[in-house]
């Protein structure tokens, strides 16, 4: 029996099956390479869900990490502060948008940080709705599920949710939603479901994550802010998955221009150490008594030491400048692919910066989202040594999350992968779809 195989059992046997994961074990990586316990080698383009923009083990964050250690581990930020916590948050108030002063609370996961921006902003404004959109993201905690615009698997039979959150479209230019029908969905929730003057926030996704890596146009996140301006309602950018240099731009809002009330941030933020975090204009974080946020955990001492040294290499390495290239370079040759395609089953090729995502239907009908084809090809490139994720609400999307410093070698040798394993899938009859 091979070390995957043993593992796979000791799995099945200690750990809950909702807990989803791929068939390989890790034993050990480096930059965009990872290696599984049977000695088998990867590229990695999913980078830990967008977490290791700065790659596995980047020098600097262990360096970081490793000197941190040997001064302390834990104290809990409200028993005996420490001044990295403060740095990082004058570092993050800086780099975020808006010229204004700005606080920020650092907290320990993306789930967590969401819950404390819906707190905060029903603490500031006084008002309890909250708005999301359909294919959003953003977690699994209950108020992250209720949140979330996806049922299936983060939502089903978790219920009930906490009230008062609302969806509307998020435009989906591929699907025939562009931002004046967003926009118009928008407006009709405030005409049949809720007043808005009883919303507290809306919270979006610059480009959404789970939902499919679709872009929000720069005049639909315009028209949003315009519209929270007119009604005293606060703009919530989630960056957790955006955020980081990972789209070209420290935060994907930056592409338009746009300045939100507040920003979550997680993932990219450490390096691959837990570490979260909220920022927003001062009034607005400082509305929650003392005492009405922090936890045990949140800003630990290594996550921050993490999150430091990873501002320092997205600045001294051009990250953002990098996910350009990186993003131009798949686009390009994905388009390629896309052409080639006799089978018509790649419908849209779509990217912001290093966010790369390939859209599979049925002779590039939006209205046909095949999600066979999108697993079997997933499963053929871990074959042959490629780490992939799906998304999407019909989970008919391949996303693409390589390390922004990921040698441009290997983002060839990975794209060639997975050429080679949609080549193989769509010439099976299991999968062949019409010409």
């Amino acid at each position: 029996m091979s070390a995957t195989s043993a593992l796979q059992s000791r799995q099945k046997a200690a750990i809950p099956q909702g807990i989803a994961t791929k068939t390989l074990y890790a034993a050990r990586a480096e930059n965009a390479e990872i290696w599984d316990v049977d000695g088998k080698r990867y590229i990695d383009f999913a980078a830990g869900i967008a977490v290791l923009n700065t790659g596995h083990r980047h020098p600097a964050v262990l360096r970081a990490v490793s000197e941190q250690a040997e001064a302390f581990t834990h104290t809990c930020f409200h028993v005996a502060p420490y001044e990295s916590y403060i740095r990082l948050a004058e570092r993050l108030n800086a780099l975020t948008p808006g010229q204004f002063p700005k606080k920020t609370l650092l907290v320990t996961t993306g789930a967590e940080a969401v819950e404390n921006a819906i707190k905060i902003a029903r603490r500031a404004t006084g008002r309890s709705a909250i708005i999301a959109f359909g294919g959003a993201f953003h977690g699994r905690t209950m108020m992250g599920m209720a949140l979330t615009g996806k049922v299936v698997p983060y939502k089903k039979g978790f219920g009930p949710f906490p009230a008062e959150v609302y969806h509307a479209p998020f435009p989906k230019t591929f699907h025939g939603v562009d931002p004046a029908k967003a926009m118009e969905g928008l407006r009709q929730l405030f005409l049949n479901d809720v007043d808005p003057s009883r919303v507290a926030a809306i919270i979006v996704e610059p480009v959404q994550g789970e939902g499919g890596f679709y872009i929000a146009p720069a005049e639909f996140l315009r028209e949003l802010r315009a519209l929270c301006d007119q009604y005293g309602i606060l703009l919530i950018a989630d960056e957790i998955q955006t955020g980081i240099a990972r789209t070209g731009r420290m935060f994907a809002i930056d592409h338009a221009g746009v300045v939100p009330d507040l920003i979550t941030m997680a993932k990219g933020l450490a390096g691959g150490f837990p570490l979260a975090a909220v920022t927003g204009r001062a009034d607005i974080m400082d509305a929650a008594d003392p005492g009405g946020l922090g936890g045990t955990y949140g800003g630990s001492p290594i996550g921050v030491a993490a999150a430091n040294a990873v501002l320092d290499v997205v600045d001294g390495e051009n990250l953002s400048e990098r996910a350009m290239q990186i993003g131009d370079l798949m686009r390009e040759r994905l388009e390629d692919v896309a052409r080639r395609n006799s089978l018509s089953c790649i419908g849209e090729v779509r990217n912001l910066g290093a966010m790369v995502a390939i859209e599979f239907v049925k002779n590039r009908d939006p209205r046909q989202p095949d999600s066979a084809v999108t697993s079997a090809i997933i499963a053929k490139a871990q074959e042959k040594g490629l780490i992939l994720l799906s998304c999407g609400i019909d989970a008919n999307i391949i996303r693409i999350l390589a390390p922004l410093t990921i040698p441009l070698e290997q983002v060839e040798e990975g794209l060639t992968i997975f050429e080679a394993a949609l080549a193989e899938v769509t010439a099976s009859d299991s999968v062949a779809l019409p010409a």
